[in-house]
């Protein structure tokens, strides 16, 4: 038997092949269950190696222990038997998940509750029927059972951990915010003044350069040693570096503040390009790295009823993950570059490599229908028409491979090396947006265009976040750039 998963198979346990033809006698039967004591029965294959039916242990020596049993069975071919005993058996293919295997064995009938089940499996070539005994079945997922609950309490453990980290993040970042807000908006209040009087004073050192026609020597020298003329017009250059200076500190504080409200207990009016702004605000440090932002917001900004500060952390978490696949990808390219260049003849022209810029795209729009490639089951109960704003996060990166998507959203998944990466960052984003705010995540790697068909002129990942609208769109929607 194999270390057993959670999501292990049937495959993964101790499956028995014993397969006879019809003209079998009872008596081999007898002498292989003899033999193998943990043999749970019998196959009976037809002579082109079809399944016929399945006599197990139980019933085959309960029969042969019946007056006149052995003489009537023992000696004669296996089929005789099989008609007295024959009944439902359950079949099922090797790839089958033990858990729903065990599902289906004790929905059977009292009376066949401990009959071997038949596997179907291409572990054999040549027989691909095995049997397995119901009390391994059972053993095997008590054993699943045992790890999921280990999984669910380290996943409860970290979730909490990483609760408590974010609200203590939140706490520290929100008084942060806080003391840096009072200072910056007393500079930021002053810069008027400090405008106003600084035109004031120029205007006096102007007026006084036209009065004084003889100034002294002394003057003089010091207005070339100070220079003048270049601080009456740098000045006011300073004085405007400063306030754009303290204006992106503002917003920067107000964007922590808004990111840091984790622990929100009611829901409030989000403005969806506010919240996608303040996160690029935050991430200003990592997109300075080479990564173009392109914003294709609708005129009509997109209201919604939720959790501000779970939303920031669901844009935080899906536009990081861009950021990192971008700057993994350039990294990439630009090795394999060096590469081929250490590889090329110094007489040879080098070869041009394919003009590629990282950026990530920004969309929100409303829509009257959910997209046809929604995987859950909530599509049903989708509310009315133009009820969806609609968040698509786009990248140009080399996409996802189908084998990494599947796990995506799984818990403590992460292609990240150790210690980068907890694996919970996408998890917990598919729980804020369905669980929290009854939304959808759609993930699309490659980008599938409207009709379903692979646009390869852009490829890359995009993820879409549906959530419910506070309002319908009033007319057409267009976008601003």
């Amino acid at each position: 038997m194999d270390v057993l998963q959670i999501d292990s198979t049937l495959e993964s346990l101790n499956l028995h092949q014993f397969g006879v033809k019809p003209g079998t006698l009872g008596n081999v039967i007898f002498q292989a269950l003899e033999q193998d004591p943990v043999l749970p029965g019998v196959i009976l294959l037809a002579q082109d190696g079809s399944l016929l039916g399945v006599i197990s242990r139980r019933h085959f020596l309960e029969v042969i222990s019946r007056p006149y049993g052995r003489e009537l069975f023992l000696r004669r071919p296996v089929t005789t038997l099989h008609r007295f005993i024959t009944h439902d058996f359950l079949r099922l293919a090797g790839t089958t998940k033990i858990t729903l295997a065990a599902q289906q064995a004790i929905a059977r009938p009292s009376e066949l509750l401990y009959e071997p089940i038949v596997v179907e499996s291409q572990q054999s070539p040549t027989q691909p029927f095995y049997l397995l005994d119901v009390h391994d079945l059972l053993q095997a997922q008590s054993t699943v059972h045992q790890l999921t609950a280990n999984l669910l309490a380290e996943k409860t453990r970290t979730e909490r951990m990483q609760s408590e980290k974010m609200a203590s993040l939140g706490k520290m970042m929100a008084g942060v915010a806080h003391e840096i807000r009072n200072p910056v908006n007393f500079i930021w209040g002053n810069l008027n003044y400090f405008e106003e009087y600084t035109e004031d004073l120029i205007t006096l050192i102007q007026a006084h350069e036209q009065e004084i026609t003889s100034p002294s020597h002394s003057l003089k020298t010091l207005k070339q040693r100070v220079d003048l003329n270049f601080i009456l017009s740098d000045l006011p250059q300073v004085l405007q570096s400063m306030k754009t200076g303290t204006d992106r500190l503002r917003n920067l504080v107000t964007s922590l503040r808004t990111f840091s409200r984790m622990d929100e207990s009611q829901r409030d009016s989000i403005d969806i390009h506010h919240s996608l702004d303040s996160t690029l605000q935050i991430l200003n440090n990592r997109l300075k790295e080479g990564i173009t932002i392109h914003k294709q917001y609708a005129d009509d900004a997109p209201k919604i009823s939720g959790f501000g500060g779970q939303i920031g952390q669901v844009f935080m978490n899906i536009i990081s993950n861009a950021i990192d696949a971008l700057l993994e990808h350039e990294a990439a390219r630009a090795k394999a570059a060096d590469a081929r260049s250490d590889r090329e003849q110094p007489l040879l022209p080098p070869i041009q490599s394919e003009e590629w810029k990282p950026c990530i795209t920004l969309t929100t729009s409303y829509c009257d229908r959910l997209p046809t490639d929604i995987t859950d089951d909530r599509q049903e109960r989708a509310p009315a028409p133009g009820a969806w704003v609609s968040i698509r996060i786009r990248d140009n990166g080399p996409g996802i491979p189908p084998a990494i998507q599947r796990h995506v959203f799984d818990d403590f998944f992460t292609t990240k090396p150790a210690g980068d990466g907890t694996g919970l960052g996408l998890s917990i984003t598919r729980q804020i947006v369905t669980e929290k705010h009854g939304g959808h995540l759609i993930l699309r790697s490659p980008i599938v265009a409207a009709d379903n068909t692979t646009d390869r002129s852009t490829p890359g990942t995009e993820f879409e976040v549906l959530l419910p609208t506070q309002r319908p769109p009033q007319g057409g929607v267009s976008l601003r750039k």
